[in-house]
């Protein structure tokens, strides 16, 4: 036990020991000053970016680092030299082996200079729609709106349609609205824009709009299009069918469900209607014995 603790003494004195200490101490250094200046970097040049915020605290934080773990190594009495050859000999060996994940990190590096979204923003893709989370050098990380994390790789986003439903402040809410054959058109144009007006989340620029869609089997369909911040867009979305259907039936506008009419032609008897107990519920013809024969 004494020997132990005569060499355990004996390192703690040598020289060694102090360049250890010393290259300990740059590190943690570096640790803190990296943490300090891209906190600093993220307020000045990103403080309302989110995305841009991310990526200047990480690169001060780990360029900082390594500046300063390098630096330790030399204290240690590393040849960086030596390092930086087999460093450079190992990049190509992993990126030949690794060419998806080369070209992951040549997407992200598009991304990231493009920026088509930013963290915070919600988009679509491959009918995947969540919160963006992180843009990384390999994927783009997402939370869904049912909790779940999805991690999508750079390159599947530079192939694929990306929709950003939130890159502008006001967004369009489409409805398909149909109405009877019978109803006075004019007037039930008139009850869509009262119930624009009144809805305090129908943006009066650009102005609701109403678009012709054409005759249908049982109704005339129209679109009506209103417009609200982006922000306000679900409320909207969800809001205003219901007032749609109180002014309807307020006006005594129907909104028709399909009717079907069955013949088979104008000298033809009509269809006796019979119930599930066999009698019939409507009158049948003179000649009821006989079933209209096809034409």
């Amino acid at each position: 036990m004494e020997q132990w603790w005569t060499l355990a003494v004996d390192y703690l004195t040598s020289p060694q020991a102090l360049s250890a200490l010393k290259a300990l101490v740059k590190v943690l250094v570096g640790l803190a000053l990296g943490r300090l200046a891209g906190n600093g970097l993220a307020r000045l040049f990103a403080e309302d970016d989110a995305q841009r915020a991310m990526i200047l605290r990480r690169g001060a934080l780990y360029g900082i680092t390594g500046l300063f773990a390098a630096s330790a190594l030399m204290e240690l009495g590393f040849d960086l030299s030596v390092l930086l050859g087999a460093a450079g000999i190992l990049t190509v060996a992993i990126g030949f082996a690794s060419q998806t994940s080369a070209s992951n990190v040549i997407s992200g590096l598009f991304l990231l200079s493009e920026r088509p979204f930013a963290v915070g923003d919600i988009i679509r893709v491959n009918g995947t729609v969540g919160e963006v989370l992180s843009v990384d050098l390999l994927s783009v990380k997402l939370r869904t709106f049912d909790n779940l994390f999805v991690r999508i790789p750079n390159e599947t986003m530079i192939k694929s349609e990306v929709t950003n439903l939130r890159r502008f402040p006001i967004r369009r809410v489409d409805l398909q609205i149909g109405v009877a054959y019978k109803e006075d058109l004019e007037a039930m144009r008139e009850v869509l824009m009262e119930v624009a007006d009144r809805n305090p989340l129908c943006l009066e620029e650009p102005a609701p709009l109403i678009i012709f869609q054409g005759y249908g089997d049982s109704s005339i369909n129209h679109q009506f299009s209103v417009w609200a911040k982006t922000e306000h867009f679900l409320d909207l979305r969800n809001s205003i069918p219901i007032e749609i259907k109180e002014a309807f039936d307020e006006h005594g506008i129907e909104i028709p469900f399909p009717h079907r009419t069955l013949y088979t032609g104008s000298e033809t008897t009509p269809f006796p209607v019979q119930q599930a107990n066999g009698e019939a519920d409507s009158p049948a013809s003179p000649t009821d014995s006989e079933s209209p024969q096809p034409r």
